[in-house]
């Protein structure tokens, strides 16, 4: 039969093998009060402001370019009556684009797929959760995001206006096979267009992960021998 503790009445007894510490409350406010990580920012209502000054923004931008091209609605639309050309609406532009370069089955069956599969498997491709919610959270981060904004205002641009001069969809009619103009043409073009900018995100230097391994490996050797010395 295990040996019952006898009980007293102090408060600290001796020869218990605990110890006890004195905690005093008191009112006030800590300094970690209303504070977040560094370099870290409310949503509300500092991005949340920040949104609204780029909505307004937006809506005046848009606005503006209203006020300078004219673009008046046409006759209440009559469903025995098919426009020419036909036109999709305003949601399905990119496909209807898409269907003026290259065969049906490829612009609106097989880039579509493929666009969705890469969402798909995009949070397995890149599962780190370094840096996640931080914009431009280095210097690399921003020169990318610099380039993307050069090549999505000025290439993707002049891109369209050397098609729209030189189609090749229409240059090859009747002088190529259709397998060459609708489908490996296309395809070749699609392919440089998202390959190139991969590259120079590619060649953007990353940084070194190796001399930050070998400072917290020293540092930890440092308090190892420090823990030795005492």
């Amino acid at each position: 039969m295990a040996t019952q503790v006898p009980v007293t009445d102090e408060i600290f007894p001796k020869h218990t093998g605990k110890t006890y510490t004195l905690v005093e409350l008191t009112r006030g406010e800590s300094p970690m009060v209303g504070k977040g990580p560094d370099d870290t920012v409310f949503s509300f209502p500092v991005v949340l402001l920040w949104e609204i000054v780029l909505l307004l923004g937006v809506t005046l931008a848009i606005f503006l370019f209203s006020l300078v091209k004219q673009a008046p609605l046409e006759e209440i639309a009559n469903p025995l009556v098919t426009t020419d050309p036909a036109k999709a609406p305003w949601y399905f532009v990119g496909l209807q684009e898409l269907l003026e370069h290259m065969h049906p089955t490829l612009a609106g069956v097989i880039i579509p797929t493929l666009l969705v599969l890469f969402l798909i498997a995009l949070p397995y491709v890149d599962h780190s959760r370094a840096n996640v919610g931080v914009w431009f959270s280095s210097a690399r981060g921003k020169r990318i995001v610099a380039w993307v904004a050069l090549y999505t205002l000025i290439v993707m641009p002049a891109y369209i206006a050397l098609d729209n001069r030189f189609s090749l969809r229409e240059l090859l009619r009747g002088v190529a096979p259709p397998w060459v103009s609708q489908w490996l043409l296309p395809t070749v073009i699609l392919a440089a267009l998202v390959t190139l900018p991969a590259l120079v995100v590619w060649r953007f230097p990353r940084p070194a992960l190796s001399l930050t391994l070998g400072a917290a490996r020293q540092s930890q050797g440092q308090v190892r021998a420090s823990g030795v010395a005492g």
